[in-house]
């Protein structure tokens, strides 16, 4: 798209709708996510993240259904079923994002994901890796099983997936925008199957969505500012709570990472979370006073001494992102997850339904707690870095509760530690969570045992991992004008530069 003329946007909604045809378990137009957009004159995070629904007044009258997924010797359950499935938002925030900022039509968009999902893309490594993960949910129901395992067999590596329901969807997208999904028989025929089911999803709920668009979140690091993900996401202040502590703190080596990790675990309580959905909450979260208490404990190398509550520790992190810049400076980061994916594929329609509604992390309260009609919280945070006003990096991560610390330590390597792209990606990256510390191999020995020293218990892996997240950037040098990407390696990331 770039090289045919469109703009960063338009190169971002291109990709997102291939990730449907090669990310298919993880997103798709049952999906939801988030995009920063960065221009000079415009900065606005569209926020088209599923929405609880509710207001077609239906009783559901199904549980969800676990799955067990299994990760080498360790376990966890996912929930699917049509209990699990939320309204789904990326058709329209797409479309949003186009009609604000796109310059080339719908249709030459979605026409080459389009041929892909006919055509048929062939499976990699690790593309087969996550089948293998999710076989639980893909091979749940009849619909479902049918794409992953057409001939009985889970789709493994130089398999071919095809999807000509997703291809017809696509089409139908680049003609008609998201009505084709939020309105008419395609909506109806969404909501019956999952009512059917015994889910809640119903054309009132799909014909009342409308994306969000809202003002960024703003964290300073060493003369940058940093723009993420604004509340009701929990992500993106999270990361700006961190950022802020270490700028306070003037401090940016592992242990004050780990310290400012831990400070940020600590204000992730019950009224964290309920405050999410208040006005002027970030504001709150990010006082100066606030951050400079916690500076203050960092600073010293204190540690908080009261936990907060991390929420359940998902290993997977069933989420992608893409990040776009193009020659105008103008630049675009997107994330999208359709969680795990409820295991609903809607025949005629190309649409397998999230599961957010069963996604523990996401639901803090408890299931089927939180009021019809509003977004569920998130740890997606598209980011963008600015120096002087220019673009310098534009990132986001996959990986559940790892995505705020990827995305910290990808810009604490890129600023203090003047990483290039590829390695400020790449760097070994720890992660603190349910009170240890998890540490990829690579990282200063003699800094581990120093956090073993305050009292962390650390956990020392023996490969980079999935479970790290997954960060995909690109970014500029504001004085020389040289480009860079970094793709990440750990979730199999890659690089266009045209």
């Amino acid at each position: 798209m770039l090289l045919e003329g469109g703009n960063a946007v338009d190169a971002a909604v291109a990709a997102v709708l291939t990730s449907f045809v090669a990310e298919s378990p993880l997103t798709g137009f049952g999906a939801g996510g988030f995009m920063l957009v960065h221009t000079a004159s415009d900065d606005v995070l569209i926020d088209f993240f599923v929405g609880v629904p509710g207001l077609g007044e239906v009783e559901r009258r199904s549980e969800l259904v676990p799955v067990v997924v299994k990760f080498g010797d360790a376990e966890q359950v996912f929930n699917i079923g049509a209990a699990s499935c939320g309204t789904p938002g990326t058709g329209a925030g797409l479309w949003e994002a186009l009609r604000r900022f796109g310059t080339v039509p719908a249709a030459e968009l979605t026409a080459p994901a389009a041929r892909l999902a006919r055509e048929g893309v062939v499976v990699n490594e690790q593309q087969a890796y996550l089948h293998e993960l999710l076989t639980g949910v893909l091979t749940e129901f009849p619909e479902a099983r049918a794409l992953y395992a057409p001939d009985g067999n889970l789709l493994g590596a130089g398999d071919v997936f095809r999807f000509d329901e997703l291809g017809d969807a696509l089409d139908r997208y680049g003609r008609a925008g998201p009505d084709a999904f939020y309105r008419g028989d395609v909506a109806e025929k969404i909501a019956e199957w999952v009512v059917e089911r015994g889910g809640t999803l119903s054309t009132a709920d799909l014909a009342a969505y409308e994306p969000a668009q809202r003002e960024p979140v703003r964290a300073a690091l060493a003369g940058r500012d940093i723009l993420t993900n604004p509340p009701p996401s929990a992500g993106g202040i999270l990361i700006a709570f961190t950022l802020g502590v270490l700028e306070l703190a003037g401090r940016t080596d592992l242990e004050a990472i780990v310290l400012a990790m831990e400070e940020a675990q600590a204000v992730r309580t019950e009224q964290f979370n309920q405050g999410l959905y208040e006005e002027g909450f970030a504001g709150r979260l990010l006082a100066e006073e606030r951050l400079r208490e916690a500076a203050d404990r960092v600073r010293a190398g204190v540690r908080v001494g009261r936990p907060g509550t991390d929420g359940p520790a998902d290993r997977l992190g069933s989420t992608t992102h893409i990040s776009t810049l193009d020659a105008d400076g103008n630049c675009a980061s997107v994330t999208c997850s359709n969680g795990t994916g409820s295991g609903i594929v809607v025949p005629g329609t190309g649409v397998h339904v999230n599961n957010m509604l069963g996604e523990e992390d996401l639901n803090p309260l408890g299931f089927h707690r939180l009021p019809t009609g509003v977004r569920l919280p998130s740890m997606m945070a598209p980011s963008v870095v600015l120096r002087d006003g220019e673009v310098e990096m534009v990132l986001g991560s996959g990986g559940s509760n790892r995505i705020r610390s990827a995305i910290v330590q990808a810009i604490v390597h890129l600023i203090a530690d003047e990483d290039w792209a590829q390695d400020a990606v790449s760097s070994p990256r720890v992660h603190f969570e349910g009170g240890i510390v998890q540490a990829e191999p690579g990282l200063d020995e003699e800094a581990l045992e120093g956090l073993e020293e305050l009292g962390y218990e650390v956990a020392r892996w023996r490969s980079q991992d999935w479970f790290f997240g997954g960060v995909h950037a690109v970014a500029r040098d504001p004085e020389t004008g040289a480009l860079g990407g970094g793709g990440d390696p750990r979730r199999g990331g890659s690089v266009a530069l045209v």
